[in-house]
């Protein structure tokens, strides 16, 4: 009967057992078979398989700009004002409601967006566009020929946002839902 090696064999009892091992090898090739397979290295541990992420449905993967365009529909009602055929009214009447949609969405723009433009100079001034300019920040129209620095008029500043306060929205609420139907009683 053999004696169990303790877990923490000292030196001598390692090399007593290397010996006999050895030994035994040379006698039987059956066991030497079976001491080679322990002496293969240990299979690597299976590659963790990834959690393929979750796909949200369109609707939650963009549900803050969903939730900004509701902020909009309410303060300002950019949405009816968008979807009005506006053929039936007078210019007048149109300026009129410009005026009301342009209050509630401007405010709902400072509410969610600290805003500066892009170049500070004033639209129509004369501006050199260096080389190596953005061209996420630059757009060059016109006329384009040869390098740059290029030499234009500024038709517009751009706009960039230094600041986003965008809306958090609740796993219980549906972001489809722009603007309720109203029912008076």
């Amino acid at each position: 009967m053999e004696q169990p090696i303790p877990s923490k064999a000292s030196f001598g009892q390692r090399l007593a057992t290397g010996l006999a091992c050895f030994t035994r090898a040379l006698g039987s090739p059956e066991f030497c078979r079976q001491a080679a397979a322990l002496l293969q290295p240990a299979p690597a541990p299976a590659a963790p398989v990834a959690a393929k992420p979750v796909e949200l449905p369109p609707e939650r993967r963009h549900a803050a700009g969903l939730a900004v365009l509701a902020l909009l529909q309410r303060e300002g009602r950019l949405i009816d004002f968008l979807q009005e055929d506006m053929a039936a009214y007078s210019d007048a009447e149109i300026g009129g409601a410009a005026r009301v949609v342009h209050a509630g969405c401007r405010k709902v723009l400072a509410d969610q967006l600290t805003l500066e433009p892009v170049l500070k100079e004033a639209e129509g001034a004369a501006i050199t566009v260096p080389a190596g300019f953005d061209a996420q920040r630059i757009r060059l129209t016109g006329n384009l020929a040869g390098q740059p620095p290029f030499s234009g008029t500024l038709k517009h500043h751009g706009w960039l946002a230094t600041s986003v306060r965008l809306p958090t929205v609740s796993e219980t609420l549906d972001p489809r839902v722009l603007a309720p139907a109203e029912v008076e009683l």
